[in-house]
């Protein structure tokens, strides 16, 4: 079960189970739209995976199932993630 995230590793911003921002990896790595997609380049820099949008768990699950409230924030190195971005971004993600 998806753990839902709070917020963006790498910027910190707000990411709550509403939020129609977040973007998530195969790992479950959780980051704001404009960090997925303008910075790391649809490349995920920790598993080199692609992102897709977080679903948002709806009102009576996430009674019972309630979204993480633990922040994992852990701003990324931008010249190694620009290197990666660029290795793996013009390759299909089934091909990673």
């Amino acid at each position: 079960m998806l753990e839902i995230r709070p917020n963006c590793e790498h910027c910190n911003k707000d990411l709550p189970n509403t939020s129609t921002e977040a973007m998530i990896c195969s790992l479950e790595c959780t980051y704001c739209r404009t960090c997925a997609l303008e910075i790391f380049d649809d490349v995920c820099p920790s598993c080199n995976g692609n992102f897709t949008e977080r679903p948002i768990r709806p009102k009576e699950m996430i009674k019972k199932y309630p979204a993480s409230t633990k922040r994992i924030y852990e701003p990324k190195d931008l010249v190694k993630t620009n290197l990666i971005s660029k290795l793996f971004k013009n390759i299909n993600p089934l091909e990673r």
